[in-house]
This record gives structure tokens, sequence and C-alpha cells, in this order.
């Protein structure tokens, strides 16, 4: 399958698209994502499924939802921007290469970085940020460019600036599954120095060596808190080979394949405890969901397991990604995106973002591994 889109490479044009196309569903006294022309309402259950699935409708989404947050906040954050970055440049081959409007951002957003107060980073969500930017970098270097930058060496200079005696990354328990562990934030910084292309072996440093160490160590000495932990640590094997041993990324493959609900997909509430997630009323919350006992399949976990079950070699041909990729062919909406219910709030929903790219991700990580023409 090869996912292609006429206009993707002309920011205006789909960014015009997706707004016609989400103006057609929602309450737009509030938005998702609004800037300029760009106006996505929130996420809701209600939204009707798609006839087709329609990945113009999917990719309009994300590009114009990363578009219109870089612009009004800014920042590149956990749950939107964070994630755009890392994976839309490793679907270039798919999509087309991603805007030069996108680098641009990524670099001015890392000069304004280096230029903070050094104990100001290390505060709230910033370390993630700049981890997020890094991998962001890294990930461009790779499958756009294909070249290690002065940019992302930078960043990487940056990350390591920032990382704790343990190996790890201070990260608030804010907003779950994102900007919650200090762990699911490591695995992040494993991937990033994982994709950067020659930067493991020009980082000979004595300095950057122990640092580079110490983020091994950390995923390898310090248990995941949770079952989404252990699923995270799994694609980061992936980018930085070794963070786990071979049983256990055979246990993980297995749970991961264990907790495929009847109908093909995965539920992201399977994965972890309510009280694993965080602090908070965010429990009492949980447990007194309806669906409880039973919680329905999403499109973030569905596509999460999806591409993390290929990345650990199991093939497309596997009945449970084949289930999994129909069940996300079955579930899109209107608007082009997969339901997923916040683990936070009850009205933003913003994990319905990686709740979409995920599944894009899978669709053309799966069709890719099997040869398919479509």
């Amino acid at each position: 399958m090869r996912l292609t889109h006429a206009a993707l490479g002309l920011s205006v044009g789909i960014s015009l698209l997706g707004s016609e196309l989400h103006a057609q569903w929602g309450d737009h006294t509030q938005y998702q994502y609004h800037h300029g022309e760009i106006s996505i309402p929130p996420a809701s259950a209600d939204e009707p499924v798609a006839e087709d699935l329609s990945l113009e409708r999917a990719i309009a989404y994300l590009e114009d939802g990363a578009k219109a947050w870089a612009n009004n906040r800014g920042c590149v954050s956990c749950h939107t921007t964070g994630w755009y970055g890392i994976l839309r440049p490793q679907l270039a081959e798919s999509l087309g290469r991603p805007d030069a409007a996108w680098r641009a951002f990524l670099e001015a957003r890392l000069q304004d970085r280096l230029a903070a107060d050094p104990e100001e980073l290390q505060q709230d969500v910033n370390p993630a940020e700049v981890v997020h930017l890094a991998a962001s970098l890294a990930s461009w270097d790779a499958h756009v460019d294909r070249r290690l930058s002065p940019e992302t060496e930078q960043a990487f200079q940056l990350m390591f600036s920032l990382q704790r005696d343990d190996g790890a990354w201070h990260s608030p328990d804010t907003w779950p599954p994102f900007e919650s562990d200090a762990y699911q934030l490591a695995t992040v910084a494993a991937m990033g120095v994982g994709l950067a292309p020659g930067w493991l072996e020009q980082a000979t440093s004595p300095q950057l060596q122990r640092q580079i160490a110490g983020l091994r160590e950390y995923l390898r000495r310090v248990p995941p808190p949770h079952d989404y932990a252990r699923v995270a640590l799994l694609w980061a094997d992936r980018y930085l080979p070794g963070v786990i041993s071979a049983d256990q990324k055979q246990d993980i493959v297995r749970m991961i394949l264990d907790r495929q609900r009847p109908d093909g997909g995965w539920s992201i509430r399977s994965f972890a405890q309510p009280e694993e997630w965080g602090r908070g009323n965010r429990a009492e919350r949980l447990r007194a969901e309806a669906d409880f006992g039973d919680p329905a399949s999403d499109g973030h976990q569905t596509g999460l397991a999806v591409v993390v079950l290929s990345s650990a070699g199991v093939p497309p041909t596997h009945p449970a990604v084949q289930r999994g990729v129909e069940w996300l062919s079955r579930n899109q909406r209107q608007s082009g995106r997969w339901w997923t219910k916040s683990l936070n709030t009850e009205t933003w929903h913003f994990i319905t973002y990686t709740g979409t790219l995920y599944p894009v991700m899978a669709l053309a990580v799966a069709s890719s591994l099997a040869g398919s023409p479509r």
C-alpha cells in the first residue's frame, strides 16, 4: 500500500483540504486544533464511522494538527508535534518528503531551547520537549536528508546535558501515556539516538559514552512501570538494539498478542492498571467507566501494537497483525481520525492525534512489509 496524496508537499493545499473535511462535522465553539484556515473540532466517541477507509483524510488531520499546534503553541509537544516529528519522516517513502517549513520550525525551536536558562530547561515538560526535538531532528536526518546534521548533534548535546544521574530525564506526572513518567521519556531518547545516522559511532567523547551507557543501563535495570511501558521498551529496542534480552523481547511480544481483543483491536486501558497511570483522581474516574472490565479497542493502541509487533519481527502475514489492520480499516471516523478516549479528560482527547498517527504508520508498515501494491 503506497499512501499517496497529490497535495502532500503543499502545506497550504493540504491545510485547506483538512479544513474543508473537518468543517463537515463537529461543534465549532471549541477546537482540538485551530489556526487560520485550520479548524478541527474536538474528537468524540459519537462521531460516525466512515463508510470507507480514507488515508487522505487521516493525513490531512495529521498535517493540519501539527501545523496548528506549531503555529499556536510554538513547541514540540509529546502528544502532537513530538510524535509527528519522529514518525512523519519515517513515512517519507509512502507520503512524500515532509514540508521544509517543518524542518525550519524544528531548527528555530532548537535555537530557542539552546538559549534558554539551563535550570528552566530542567523544569516541568521542558526535558520532554528537548528529547522529542532531538529525536525529531534525528528522524529527519535518517529518512529525509540521510545524513547527520549539525543541528541534530547540537540537540543531542543539549538533551544529554539534561540527563539525570540515573540515566533518565525528568518528566512530570501530567498527561499519560505521554509526559507521565521518566521511563517513557527514556524510551523516546533511545529511539532518537538510534535514529540519528552515524551519531552513535561519532559520539566518542568519554562524557557522551558515559551518558549513552547510562541510558542503556537505565532501560536494562529499571523495571517498566506498567505493560504500556513494556511496549515502549520493545519499540525502543528496534532503534537501540540490546536494551532488552531476547527472552524479554519474546515475553513482550506474547503479552501484546495476548491482549488483542476479539474484534481484532487493542485497548490502551488493558496495558496498565488505573493507579499506574499517575496521581490525582484519574484512577477513580477510569474505574468508574462503563466498560472498565472490558474496555473497547482504540486507534492509539491498535496502531501502536501493529507497529511494535512489526518492528519486533512479527510478519505481516501473522493473523494478529492482519486482524489489527482489518480493525483499523473498519474503524476510522468520518473526520479521518480514529477514536481513542483520553486517560485524562472528558473533553479534549488529544490522544486521538497519536490515535491517528499510529494507525497510518501501522497501515504503511504492514503493507510495506507485505509488498502490497495498494
